[in-house]
């Protein structure tokens, strides 16, 4: 794998992360809600989850989804309930200056465990994410290489991407709620959960190719 395939490769991931998704949404609000401390924690679940989203393809897991129309059903029902899930939330919100949340312990909504994980869920139950890697990735693999190390180096690149965007998101939503009063900050929450539904309902009407 030459450093001009890694290069192009690293800008491609970084203008299909930077266009607005449930894993940098979630950054935005995250560092609006919590802080770029706490927001960090999320990041790190959108993080593993390429890991395993890249593993997963490299083991065919992709190509699975996109010939078995009940799995493809299984994982996106479950995404579209996550991020519906997750869009509720957020519109029912006291809004992102509400003092519990950026005082809540550790077993609340807002406890570095509890941000990890809904990062990394839902980048793993959106099988678009599956399809566009299986459709991606094979484009910069060189076939007459040792493929394990290519993945392994693809991987890491996009994870190093992927961080810096939600990085930059997770600290526009930081900066942009100390701008804004609270009746204000409160329809930020509102967008993103607006935003998360309407991603849960174009999730919904997703179809594989050819199905």
């Amino acid at each position: 794998m030459t450093d001009v395939t890694v290069l192009a490769f690293s800008l491609v991931a970084f203008i299909g992360i930077a266009t607005p998704g449930p894993t940098v949404l979630l950054a935005l609000t995250n560092g609006s809600r919590f802080g770029m401390r706490r927001a960090c924690f999320g990041m790190v679940g959108a993080v593993l989850s390429d890991f395993v989203l890249i593993g997963a393809v490299a083991l065919g897991l992709g190509a699975l989804l996109a010939a078995s129309e009940f799995w493809f059903a299984v994982v996106k029902w479950i995404g579209v309930a996550y991020l519906a899930f997750l869009g509720v939330v957020l519109l029912r919100s006291r809004g992102t200056l509400d003092v519990s949340l950026r005082t809540g312990g550790e077993d609340g909504a807002g406890s570095a465990w509890s941000l990890l994980l809904k990062s990394f869920l839902v980048a793993v139950t959106n099988p678009k994410g599956y399809l566009f890697f299986s459709a991606f990735l094979p484009q910069f693999i060189n076939p007459a290489a040792p493929q394990s190390q290519q993945y392994l180096i693809l991987a890491l690149v996009f994870a190093g991407v992927d961080f810096l965007v939600m990085f930059g998101y997770a600290a526009l939503g930081s900066q942009a709620v100390r701008m804004l009063r609270t009746s204000r900050a409160l329809w930020l929450d509102r967008i993103c959960g607006g935003a998360l539904l309407a991603l849960a309902g174009s999730l919904a009407f997703y179809r594989r190719a050819g199905s």
